[in-house]
């Protein structure tokens, strides 16, 4: 019967729909495929830029703690200014550096393509667009005490100067919040910036220096434990800021430097192949091992930030132990100065006779500039070393230095 036959139109239709429905099924999944694919390398570009991917990182601000390894006028904004022989290489004039020229953290920012970092506490002519610089002489990791005051350290103690850093920040957003006026805003880094930028560390020399000074070498390690709490509390403190960023220096060969070798009591089984002082450095050893464990666990507390310990200690040692293939002279001499006192720029009257306090005529020959700080040359061999992640972990260059750990 007809009724009961196929119509082959309906038969045309039918199948035109299937083929239809079957086309738009692959259309609508190719089309929804493509947008999977497409969320997912989003995804994974925003992951990669926090989880190691390579790109270079656009810090807008660098913001430094630390002590005169760091320094860039602090010290000598908060109680007198550091005078020539000082800076006298590379600024030819008074720069509020323990240096003929330049540190570390002036070829931190000159790699990141930002200006020297200003100090904090200097009033004059002050620019923090780009970050800021809370480092001073003679600070330390821990709080000073009577026993440290009487040494000579400095007050502005890294608790103090994270306290002037969340006063910095907080009345950058009260101004902002004000509508402050576009002059004032070009001098300030914005709100934002604060947790793109970079925060690092060179803290610890001193600490170590006073126990040395005020303590038995086994004294000196059973504090350690306690300075690396505080360091460790300090970095919990920026990362409730907001501070996502770290580069974190160790501290260097402390037996190395020229002063503690000539102030230390002198014995031949304390001294190795370099003249340096065995014991000194087995304790700097010591203080930078536990840094390390303190940052790797850092870094399992805070899987958003990215963290990045820094062995300036072996890129000094190295240097001080290949000090003439390398172009310098005597590694234990130094260029300014005299024993016992380190302000090189201060005359000294021997037996009667005022001896000169100018300094070597090429400073550039020398690691150490003063007997304890190192030289601009000495500064520009460590940091072409260290940003560029040669002795990093984890092995990142310092403009990558955003991106963390896959290996987490």
């Amino acid at each position: 019967m007809e009724g009961q036959r196929p119509s082959v139109g309906n038969g045309i239709i039918g199948r035109w729909k299937t083929a239809w429905a079957s086309r738009n099924s692959v259309k609508t999944f190719t089309i929804a495929a493509f947008f999977a694919v497409a969320f997912s390398l989003f995804i994974l570009s925003g992951r990669q830029r926090n989880l190691g991917g390579s790109g270079t990182c656009d810090f807008p601000a660098v913001f430094n703690f630390g002590d005169s390894n760091s320094d860039t006028g602090g010290k000598s904004a908060a109680f007198h200014r550091i005078p020539l022989p000082n800076g006298n290489t590379f600024f030819q004039k008074p720069s509020g550096r323990y240096c003929n020229g330049e540190l570390i953290i002036d070829f931190i920012a000159e790699k990141l393509g930002l200006p020297h970092l200003s100090a904090y506490l200097d009033s004059i002519g002050t620019n923090f667009r780009h970050g800021a610089n809370f480092a001073t002489g003679g600070s330390t990791i821990q709080r000073l005490d009577a026993r440290m005051f009487k040494i000579g350290y400095s007050p502005i103690s890294l608790d103090i100067q994270l306290s002037q850093f969340e006063q910095f920040k907080e009345r950058i957003n009260e101004l902002y919040k004000e509508g402050v006026n576009s002059n004032i805003k070009s001098k300030l880094p914005r709100p934002e910036d604060f947790s793109q930028a970079l925060y690092t560390f060179d803290i610890g020399q001193n600490d170590l220096d006073c126990a040395f000074k005020s303590m038995t070498e086994k004294q000196a390690i059973e504090s350690v434990p306690g300075i690396i709490n505080q360091f460790a509390q300090a970095v919990k403190r920026l990362h409730n800021q907001g501070a996502r960023t770290f580069w974190i220096h160790n501290t260097g060969p402390i037996g190395c430097l020229p002063f503690e070798v000539l102030d230390y009591p002198q014995q031949h089984e304390n001294v190795d192949q370099n003249g340096c002082l065995r014991s000194l450095n087995e304790i700097a050893h010591e203080f930078n091992r536990q840094l390390k464990d303190s940052v790797i666990q850092l870094r399992l507390q805070f899987p958003d930030a990215a963290l990045t310990y820094v062995d300036i200690y072996s890129a000094k040692y190295s240097l001080i132990s290949h000090a003439k293939h390398h172009g310098f002279t005597n590694p234990l001499g130094y260029c300014c100065g005299h024993h016992r006192d380190n302000l090189c720029w201060r005359k000294k009257t021997s037996n009667g006779t005022e001896i000169s306090a100018t300094p070597c005529s090429n400073p550039s020959a020398y690691i150490s500039w003063d007997g304890i700080h190192y030289s601009h040359a000495a500064n520009l061999w460590v940091a072409n070393k260290v940003l560029d992640g040669l002795v990093s972990d984890p092995p990142t260059p310092i403009t990558e230095a955003c991106h963390r750990s896959l290996n987490l």
